[in-house]
């Protein structure tokens, strides 16, 4: 097992923000960037965690002047390791015909639902307190393209918190991305999927898809 320090309330509030309220391996804009590729998701994971929340204590002085910094940081050092084009999927799921959804549109929707996941994640940074977080050491299983990587949340006079990421590699890739992640029994993509079908049946992707980038635009803001 492996500690490390980290914020529990920014994956629930990532679990629990409504998204109803609003009237290539991965997809992110990040994707041309120097990113480290591992092939070990659990080493990924546990990497990818000290750095964030490393760079979030260094960056303390930039964020107390601009919460918008925080953007920059979930932009440089989460974004590069989620398979935003595989979540977007999943969460339009059957709420439209794929096959007959132009592929330019599904990309827009793409850009726009990684930028509102990117403003959801460095709001919920907001609650940084320096929780431990225990990443449990796990295998990939063999041949087998998707995975859990099972967390558990130490806040000093509260319950634990258990949080599941899920992970996947593409066919022929060697590399891991996170696509979900379970925080309490609540998964991150069945909650937005919830929330967004019934506005991509009434009103299609593309409206939906301008709903999300005007959210994403909104100032960095603790959730409520």
């Amino acid at each position: 097992m492996k500690y490390i320090s980290g914020s529990a309330l920014l994956l629930i509030a990532l679990a629990t923000t409504p998204l109803a309220a609003l009237g290539n391996e991965s997809g992110n804009k990040n994707a041309a960037q120097q990113v480290e590729q591992y092939t070990d998701p659990f080493k990924m994971m546990e990497i990818v965690a000290d750095k964030t929340f490393q760079r979030i204590a260094r960056d303390q002085e930039l964020i107390a002047k601009d919460k918008e910094h925080l953007r920059v940081i979930v932009n440089e050092e989460l974004v590069p390791y989620v398979d935003s084009r595989y979540a977007a999927l999943t969460v339009i799921g059957r709420s439209v015909n794929l096959r007959e959804l132009p592929r330019e549109e599904f990309d827009n929707f793409v850009v726009a639902f990684e930028d509102y996941m990117v403003a959801s994640y460095a709001g919920a940074l907001t609650y940084y307190r320096d929780q431990k977080v225990i990443i449990q050491p796990a295998r990939p299983p063999e041949n087998q393209s998707i995975m859990t990587i099972k967390t558990r949340v130490i806040d000093p006079g509260k319950p634990d918190i258990t949080i599941d990421f899920k992970l996947r590699r593409n066919r022929g890739s060697e590399h891991w991305l996170v696509y979900d992640m379970v925080a309490e029994g609540i998964s991150l993509l069945d909650s937005k999927r919830a929330e967004l079908s019934n506005l991509i049946r009434q009103q299609g992707v593309a409206r939906v898809t301008e709903l999300l980038l005007e959210k994403a635009k909104e100032p960095i803001k603790v959730p409520e």
